[in-house]
This record gives C-alpha cells, sequence and structure tokens, in this order.
C-alpha cells in the first residue's frame, strides 16, 4: 500500500540501442513510474533510467497512466505487464438494477493467464462481484514505484571451520 498521494505516469525514454547484428538503433521503450506531478516524473525516470542506458537519452512523453493500481509479482519468471480492466458489480437499490463500475489495473506477470491468476489472487479477498472485461499485453518494460526496495540476494555469512 502506498502512503504518498501520488499518482502512475507512464513515459516514453528514446535512446540509441545496440542491436544483436551490432547496428545501432534509436529505440522508444515506454516504463510506467510514480511521481506527485509531471515534473517529478521526469525527474525520476531521469535518474532511473541513467543506471541503465550508458549514453544520451530523452524522454519524449510523460502522460498521467489509466491504472487505479498496480499488482507487483514476486516471480522472476514474472518479465511483463498486462492491463486489466476488472467490472465491479453493483445493485442500484432504487431501480434495481445492475450497474458495471470498469477499473484499470496494471499487473505482472509471465503469462496472460498467470495475469488473470494475479487479479483473481487479489480480487478473491473481497466481497465484490467483479468480472474480468479484459486482458492485454503492454508494451512496457519495468514499473518503478517509489521507495520500493530492489531485489537484495540475502548473503549467507561464511563460517570458520
Amino acid at each position: 500500500m502506498r502512503s504518498r498521494t501520488d499518482q502512475w505516469f507512464e513515459c516514453k525514454i528514446q535512446y540509441e540501442k545496440t542491436m544483436e547484428d551490432g547496428l545501432q538503433k534509436k529505440v522508444v521503450d515506454a516504463y510506467t513510474i510514480d511521481a506527485l506531478s509531471f515534473t517529478e516524473a521526469e525527474q525520476r525516470i531521469l535518474e532511473e533510467m541513467s543506471a541503465y542506458i550508458s549514453g544520451e537519452f530523452t524522454v519524449k512523453d510523460i502522460k498521467i497512466a489509466p491504472y487505479k493500481e498496480i499488482f507487483f509479482a514476486d516471480s522472476d519468471a514474472a518479465d511483463r505487464w498486462y492491463k486489466v480492466k476488472v467490472q465491479f458489480i453493483t445493485i442500484d437499490e432504487k431501480t434495481a438494477k445492475e450497474k458495471k463500475t470498469s477499473v484499470n489495473y496494471l499487473v505482472n506477470a509471465g503469462t496472460l493467464s498467470g495475469a488473470v491468476k494475479n487479479v483473481e489472487e487479489v480480487m478473491g479477498g473481497t466481497m465484490c462481484d467483479y468480472v474480468i472485461a479484459s486482458v492485454a499485453e503492454t508494451q512496457l518494460l519495468d514499473v518503478f514505484e517509489y521507495g520500493r526496495d530492489k531485489k537484495v540476494v540475502d548473503e549467507k555469512p561464511e563460517f570458520e571451520q
């Protein structure tokens, strides 16, 4: 659970990438980052990407991401990001008609079925009626959450014999 009142931004970064054949090619990669403003989003994505890209790169686009929440997975196999549209079903007390409210989530998983499973695990703990209306793989390469710890490999101490 995030304690800041920030939101998610999708950022596109353009840079020259060395391809498998050794040639340089300009590419644009998409990332999601949380921030309080467009200015902070640009600053944070520049900081994050400077660790991964050698050479020059530019921020080509920043827009507010359409996600209500992001579900992270701890599995190394979860290397893709899926946009999952969930419709919550409620009954209007006055008209007794069914009403569906759509919410988009960004879900980390290795496969489309894995994304569905991750959503069902999270939603299984709720009392809400819902349907998964759509699942689509995104072009996002990574998500940078403010304050989210990087994976740290626990080092076992060496004991003298």
